[in-house]
């Protein structure tokens, strides 16, 4: 072999092993907004969630109508109201003014928070809707601790409103105040809308939204809520549909004061044996509602729809374990998830005037009412349902010949909402999910009811989001409600990479 040859080959091979080794490889490039916005939130986590633990100390029950708590409740919008002024927005304290109690008493409701942050007409604005304001909690009703002190244990925060829903507020403010922190331009305009009266009943709400439909709501784009849970402990969640709700009472009467069963007991027309023989009339032992054109309206199922409830990601031996549950009406994960979502359910809550102490009264009540809910799907509606509701105890009472009144009342109606998944703002969520979870997120609905969104979607005609960061166990409005520090923490990541998604699909 030539020696000229020879010393050429081994110069290349010399500088193959090279490049090889990456000694000669080129320096790492610079880390973008994203991972800039994730080290930093890695970095100052322990000051997020002592800020977590900070707002979980402050007792704002809103179902309470008393002084002292009414007076936290407005230190927490207090408190929220100098955050977001920290962050550089512009807030507008709107005063909702008083609540009359029933007793004559007068106490001043919280404010709503209306915040904005950005007005550049380039890029899209998301308003984000939450409440401050939380379900009563004592520790002597089973928590392991101050409900009102976070307490962390295997990761895990513990504390009254954590998850629902000062964790998901904080979370958005945390990616907001982030991009300033690692000097990059906010890539959307944000908006906040914060009440304090949502478990409540959203006192005064709907009227805002309407008021300022034409003026804070004018330019926004999109409305995000984060105020439900996955449907995993692991896997994240896109929520697109929520049951409405139609809460009913039904009122048996034949006078005012109760009677003595041995003085009375065989000669009347008892007004809770009545009332019994109507609620087993409303559903069968098997869920079916038996009230007649109930199902009229529940919209067809279609094969695409099939598809996603088979792609939801729910283990029903630990669905069942963690329900405490021996065995539910269906047996499998697709019948289970429709009839949580997309069909109708009545639901039995409680009999007023029964004796329900400890002990043996020999009773028989004069007036008893009976409480019981439906919750409502796309396509129904609550005028049409409240009808066949009525006309259907009619029709049971009358077959009776009972010579006692019956009433029924519809105390609360709520139309079912529902989301059109393929918006920017969900393909936008779907694909920061992808970049911080690093997998699909469960195309999920709430078998419960959210109010708001259907307000929102309505009233302003925008598009509405759900993207909870909760897990299924983090037992909001129960004992021992928590948030995991991980989503807590990877969840303000989402949001930053949302606004990211946003700003390139806008």
């Amino acid at each position: 072999m030539d020696p000229k040859l020879g010393r050429m080959a081994s110069a290349l091979l010399a500088l193959l092993l090279l490049l090889d080794g990456g000694m000669l490889s080129s320096p790492a490039p610079p880390p973008g907004p994203l991972e800039k916005i994730g080290q930093y939130i890695d970095l100052h986590q322990d000051e997020f969630v002592q800020t977590l633990r900070e707002w979980v100390a402050v007792e704002s029950d809103s179902v309470q109508p008393v002084p002292r708590l009414r007076q936290e409740l407005l230190r927490m919008m207090a408190m929220a109201a100098e955050k977001l002024q920290r962050l550089g927005a512009s807030v507008d304290s709107v005063d909702l003014g008083s609540q009359q109690l029933p007793g004559g008493q007068s106490l001043p409701l919280p404010p709503i928070l209306l915040a904005e942050l950005g007005n550049d007409p380039r890029k899209p604005t998301v308003c984000f809707y939450g409440h401050l304001d939380v379900q009563p909690a004592k520790q002597g009703d089973g928590w392991l601790a101050d409900p009102y002190t976070l307490t962390e244990v295997d990761g895990k925060l513990y504390g009254r409103g954590a998850t629902d829903n000062k964790g998901p507020v904080l979370a958005w403010i945390n990616a907001v105040s982030t991009f300033g922190a690692v000097e990059q331009d906010l890539p959307v305009n944000v908006k906040f809308v914060l009440e304090g009266m949502e478990e409540a009943g959203s006192v005064g709400l709907e009227e805002l939204v309407r008021r300022e439909k034409e003026r804070f709501f004018a330019g926004v784009d999109y409305i995000l809520i984060s105020d439900n849970l996955w449907l995993s402990r692991k896997k994240p969640a896109l929520t697109y549909g929520t049951r409405g709700n139609s809460y009913f009472l039904v009122e048996v009467k034949c006078r005012t004061q109760d009677f003595h069963s041995g003085t009375f007991g065989g000669i009347l027309h008892e007004p809770l044996a009545d009332l019994v023989a109507l609620l087993g009339s409303l559903v069968d032992s098997s869920g079916h509602i038996l009230i007649p054109g109930i199902y009229d309206s529940v919209a067809p199922l279609t094969e695409d729809e099939k598809d996603t409830y088979k792609a939801v990601d729910l283990d029903l031996e630990e669905y069942r374990n963690s329900s405490q549950v021996e065995k539910f009406l269906f047996e499998t994960k697709e019948e289970i998830l429709m009839h949580l979502w997309r069909y109708p359910s009545l639901s039995i809550h409680g009999i007023e005037g029964a004796f329900d102490e400890p002990g043996a009264k020999t009773v028989i009540p004069g007036r008893v009412v009976g409480k019981f809910s439906i919750r409502l799907v796309p396509h129904m509606n609550v005028s049409v349902v409240e009808k066949q509701v009525k006309r259907h105890l009619e029709d049971v009472f009358s077959k009776r010949n009972s010579p006692n009144h019956m009433t029924v009342s519809m105390v609360v109606g709520l139309q079912p909402w529902l989301a059109n998944t393929d918006d920017n703002q969900y393909l936008a969520a779907k694909r920061a999910i992808r970049t911080v979870f690093g997998r699909e997120p469960d195309m999920i609905r709430d078998g419960s009811s959210i109010p708001i969104a259907k307000i929102f979607q309505d009233t302003l005609q925008k598009s509405v989001l759900m993207l909870p960061l909760g897990a299924v166990d983090d037992g909001e409005h129960s004992q021992n409600e928590k948030i995991n520090r991980w989503n807590y923490i990877e969840g303000s990541k989402l949001f930053a990479a949302f606004f990211l998604e946003m700003a390139k699909l806008h």
